[in-house]
């Protein structure tokens, strides 16, 4: 799965488009290393995601297309 449909579909972001534009500003990291937005995202791939002042790391559990909230999170685990 791209990673900007991702992270829509796990709500780590609410649209797509913004996704993409993290990713073009090097805001996004899938193992350490500078994602684009059309870079294939892996179950037990680590993303990291620099939001304002907050850092947030994820170790991706699923792929799948869910359409609700509470499926959503069972797409990841937070890594703190």
């Amino acid at each position: 799965m791209r990673l900007d449909k991702f992270l829509k579909n796990s709500r780590l972001i609410k649209r797509r488009t913004l996704a993409k534009e993290a990713c073009e500003k090097s805001l996004v990291e899938i193992n350490n290393k500078l994602a684009k937005p059309s870079d294939s995202v892996n179950i037990d791939d680590i993303i990291s995601l620099q939001l304002g002042e907050r850092k947030i790391r994820v170790k991706v559990k699923d792929i799948s297309d869910v359409n609700s909230k509470k499926d959503a999170e069972t797409l990841y685990d937070r890594i703190d």
